[in-house]
C-alpha cells in the first residue's frame, strides 16, 4: 500500500509529470524565437556574468577590513540602531513593569495551584505510603 502512495506512481502524478514534460518540450522549441530574460539556464548564465562585472573595482574596496576595523563597525552601526529606538518614558516604564510584574504572579499562582493540586490527586490515587 505505501507503493502506491509514491510519488510518479499514483495517476494524478501522472497526469501532472506528462504537462511538465509537454511544457518543457514547448519551451525548447520556442526558446529560439523568445528573449532570454524569460527564465531558463541563458538567464542564470547572463546573471552570473552581470554580478561578476559587478565587483568593486577601486583598491579600497576590495582591501579586507581588519579585525579591529570591523569591531569598530559593529559599534558604530548599535549606536546607529540604539538611536532610532523609541525610548520609554519613566512613566510608561513603571506602567510596563507593573503589568509584567502582576501577570507574572498570576500565571505563578496558576501553575502552583495546579501543581498543587495534581500532587494531592496523585496521592489520593495511588495512596500515601506513611
Amino acid at each position: 500500500m505505501a507503493d502506491k502512495k509514491r510519488r510518479g506512481e499514483d495517476a494524478g502524478d501522472d497526469r501532472l509529470h506528462d504537462d511538465i514534460v509537454d511544457d518543457v518540450a514547448d519551451d525548447d522549441a520556442t526558446d529560439a524565437e523568445e528573449p532570454v530574460s524569460r527564465g531558463g539556464t541563458a538567464t542564470r548564465s547572463r546573471a552570473k556574468a552581470e554580478s561578476a562585472d559587478s565587483r568593486p573595482k577601486t583598491k579600497t574596496d576590495t582591501d579586507r577590513v581588519g579585525l579591529f576595523g570591523r569591531i569598530a563597525r559593529f559599534i558604530r552601526e548599535v549606536v546607529a540602531e540604539l538611536r532610532k529606538v523609541i525610548w520609554p518614558t519613566r512613566k510608561e516604564l513603571l506602567t510596563y513593569t507593573a503589568v509584567v510584574v502582576a501577570f507574572v504572579t498570576v500565571m505563578l499562582t496558576i501553575v502552583a495551584g495546579l501543581d498543587f493540586a495534581f500532587a494531592k490527586g496523585v496521592l489520593w490515587v495511588f495512596g500515601n505510603p506513611s
